[in-house]
């Protein structure tokens, strides 16, 4: 059965809380794109305001730990570039 998961992080705003800087959906598009076929069967990153959404279908169940612990490793390599970049709220 396939399971859709959507968690989301602010890891850094730009300019403010008002939006996600390109360069921090970049780095989750390509962690993600690193699981396809192997965690993830598909996924999509987009934001709201400033926080990161990582929308993933996988067939791990409800709750996966390993797709959880994913999501975390993504958020904090977004947080790491959101910190080069100085942005607002960095790492949060």
């Amino acid at each position: 059965m396939t399971t859709i998961s959507v968690i989301k992080a602010d890891v850094g705003g730009f300019p403010g809380h008002s939006k996600v800087h390109e360069e921090l959906v970049k780095v989750a598009n390509e962690e993600l794109a690193k699981e396809k076929g192997k965690i993830l069967t598909d996924f999509f990153v987009g934001y709201c305001g400033d926080d990161l959404e990582l929308i993933m279908t996988h067939k791990k169940g409800v709750d996966s730990s390993e797709v959880h612990g994913l999501a975390w490793k993504v958020f904090e390599k977004a947080a790491e570039k959101a910190k080069e970049l100085k942005l607002y709220g960095a790492g949060q």
